[in-house]
């Protein structure tokens, strides 16, 4: 399996690595390590770069780059798709993410989550879907009861909970106590795979915790502005909410 370094330390934006296996009809490497995360709950896969060679600085001198254009999981670990020629098994890389897609798409993540705390606390409603790309992201909610002016209220209550500094925390719970609290389930319908002995947990603490495998910031003010951008009806008794960030400040 691959050390996926993502899951416990969203703020590792480099890493070296061995090549453990090559898929040559898809492009793609397999890691005996990665930052890169694989995309899921919503979130999409990261980009970057792997340098080929024991030394990452010369490999960019010369030019021995392959960009990840892709990423994805399977039993064996995370495997990377790459342009360009393959690198041998055994051949040591040094992975590098777009930083900025990666900033952005934590922003977006743990702005996502703040709304489903606030949500949460005024309609006691599950999410039933949502996606995100870098700085924008919908989620989707049962709310039969909706009024209009919900949207100024939810914007207000979701930026001030933003602006409290809440702590943002990374825990992992054997999954017979996960499924003993369902409150870690904020979807209408679980979406944790029957083999996962394992569930990581996102605490947004004092606002939100619930099962989720993607990259956060530490905090919740580095989220920054948060807009409401807008509320669509998708059925009775269904809405969309769309988030959009402000570009960070400084």
């Amino acid at each position: 399996m691959t050390d996926r370094v993502y899951s416990t330390d969203a703020y590792a934006f480099e890493v070296d690595a061995t090549v453990v296996d090559v898929d040559a009809d898809e492009s793609r490497v397999l890691l005996d390590r990665t930052v890169f995360y694989p995309g899921g709950g919503g979130q999409p896969p990261d980009r970057g770069i792997l340098l080929v060679g024991g030394d990452a600085a010369a490999a960019e001198v010369a030019g021995d780059r392959l960009e990840v254009v892709g990423v994805g999981e399977d039993r064996r670990g995370v495997w990377h798709q790459v342009t360009g020629g393959l690198p041998p098994v055994g051949s040591r890389v040094h992975g590098r993410l777009d930083v900025d897609r990666r900033l952005a798409l934590m922003r977006t993540h743990t702005a996502m989550h703040a709304l489903c705390g606030v949500v949460w606390e005024r309609y006691r409603s599950p999410v039933t879907g949502g996606n995100m790309e870098p700085g924008v992201g919908r989620l989707d909610f049962e709310l039969p009861d909706w009024d209009p002016d919900d949207k100024a209220t939810i914007e207000t209550a979701l930026q001030a909970e933003l602006d409290a500094a809440r702590p943002v925390e990374v825990a992992f719970l054997p999954r017979a106590e996960a499924d003993a609290d369902p409150s870690l389930i904020r979807t209408k319908v679980s979406l944790l795979p029957d083999d996962l002995a394992v569930v990581r947990v996102i605490d947004i603490v004092g606002l939100d915790r619930q099962a989720d495998g993607g990259t956060h910031v530490r905090s919740t003010s580095e989220v920054g502005r948060v807009r409401v951008a807008k509320v669509e009806s998708k059925g009775r008794g269904f809405r969309r909410i769309r988030l959009a960030l402000d570009e960070p400040s400084g």
